[in-house]
This record gives structure tokens, sequence and C-alpha cells, in this order.
């Protein structure tokens, strides 16, 4: 049976999709370009004729996935609810105990950021999207007298770090922290930060 043919923008998010995939499964340095093209029944010169480099390809899908990750976030804090209900949200979907996938792309991606500059370029984009964000709705909350917070941009630097770190080890090294106690803790670090018990979370 023929394929369908794709205008050029969905054959480019087909294979970034693809490629997406095969780096999760086998990591950055064990994907070829002929994994990406077979995962879809295509040729490598297709692959090759989007990209023209294996890293051009990976930088590429990299960016794709922040830039689905950051249009999620965007959506949590567009919200017609107050701040607070907005942060928790993002806190509890970003957290590796929430329903943000790709924790394996991203560990993977900033070992391998510390030695491709176009990636990490992609990486630290992400990363001050993020916490610009986050320091965004924190001082909102502030300005609307829902919860105390000095200094919302380091709020937002310790949050991330934090959960960072716990999708770390709990990708890792399976079964390190459970599940339970990792979202305890991000609800406390949550409400310690803001001034709160952690009762106002629930």
């Amino acid at each position: 049976m023929a394929r369908v043919r794709l205008s050029v923008a969905a054959r480019r998010e087909e294979l970034l999709r693809a490629a997406i995939g095969q780096i999760e499964e086998r990591g950055v340095s064990a994907v070829r370009i002929a994994d990406v093209a077979n995962t879809l029944g295509v040729s490598s010169a297709l692959v090759l004729y989007h990209f023209s480099t294996k890293e051009k390809l990976v930088a590429s899908a990299f960016a794709h996935a922040a830039e689905d990750d950051l249009a999620r976030l965007r959506r949590l804090l567009g919200r017609r609810t107050t701040a607070l209900r907005r942060l928790r949200a993002a806190v509890r979907w970003y957290a590796p105990t929430g329903q943000a996938k790709g924790w394996r792309l991203w560990i993977e991606g900033w070992a391998v950021a510390l030695r491709e500059p176009a990636l990490r370029d992609v990486t630290r984009d992400l990363d001050r999207q993020w916490k610009a964000a986050l320091t965004g709705v924190i001082a909102e909350g502030v300005a609307g007298g829902e919860f105390r917070c000095p200094d919302p941009s380091g709020t937002a630097l310790r949050l991330t770090a934090l959960l960072d770190g716990l999708a770390v080890q709990m990708t890792a090294y399976p079964g390190a922290v459970s599940r339970a106690r990792t979202q305890r803790w991000a609800d406390e670090a949550l409400a310690r930060e803001l001034g709160l018990e952690r009762e106002a979370l629930r």
C-alpha cells in the first residue's frame, strides 16, 4: 500500500517524533539515521534531506520536545484560576510522579549537551523559559496576596532543581525513592517556598 504523501511540515514532525522515540529507547549515541527511517518505513535519504546530519536531527528533535512541554506549561499557567492552583498544577505535572513525559529523553539530553553546543542551547533555552514562566506566576500570586515569597526567581530555580534531581533518581535508579515520597517532598518544598502549610495545597 502506498504511503500518504505528507506536506513538508507534516513530514518533519513525523520524523522528529520518530527521532524522539528512538532517543528515549536507545540513547543519543546509539541512534542512527537508519533507525529513525526504519521506524517510519522511509529511506535514510529522506531523513537526511530534511535534516542533513544526525546532529541536526537530534538538536531539532529536542527543540520539538521542548516546544511540546512549553505549550503544555503555558496551558496550565493560563487557566482562569488562582496563581496557587496554577502553580501547584504545573509543579505536579512537571514532577517525576506527574504526567509529563520524556524524563529519559531530557536526562539523555542533559548528558549530551555537555559536549554538543547546539543541544546545550536547546536545553538552556527550555530551562530559562520554564523558570521564567514559574517566576511569573509566583510573582502574580505574591502581588495578589495569595502567599509570600521574597524571591520568586530563586524559588523557581530551587523548585525545578529539586524536581530535576528527583527525576534523575527515579529514572536512573528505579525504586530508589517511592512515588508517594517524591510527591510529598515536592508539595512540602512548594509550601515552604510560599510560606504556606502543606494542607493549603490540597
